[in-house]
């Protein structure tokens, strides 16, 4: 089963061009080395020290893998020696999340019979529930 590595940066609010940086490569090295990388989200307004990224495997496996193949990279180990030399990562979490779609709220109106309510709901998409 899929899941999505959903990773919390706090960063050193004055080197966040030193971040951006540091998340550009990892937008080529991270695909090479088995990730599907949806991307990086840096500050932009409010929170001036927190970004994100968001890395999809086919199982847990795959992640795991991953993380050897991006430790033996010669541009992963430069990339992670240039984040421990410049400490603009003050601290980073991650969590393996793994999409299970529910029923939708659309589909659940539509059974009680009321249409009205599920073509206003459908605007919002279906819902999914994450363990």
């Amino acid at each position: 089963m899929a899941v999505t590595v959903f990773i919390r940066y706090q960063l050193d609010p004055f080197k966040r061009a030193m971040f951006e940086e540091y998340a550009r490569r990892w937008l080529t090295i991270i695909p090479r080395c088995g990730g599907d990388l949806a991307g990086y989200w840096m500050p932009h307004e409010g929170t001036n020290n927190i970004a994100f990224a968001l890395i999809s495997f086919e199982n847990l496996a795959a992640y795991e893998n991953n993380r050897a193949r991006l430790r033996s990279d010669a541009e992963g180990v430069a990339n992670f020696d240039f984040a421990e030399e410049n400490k603009f990562i003050l601290g980073a979490s991650s969590l393996a999340v793994r999409a299970r779609p529910v029923i939708s709220a659309v589909s659940m109106l539509e059974r009680a019979g009321s249409p009205t309510n599920a073509a206003t709901i459908a605007i919002s998409g279906p819902a999914f529930i994450v363990r």
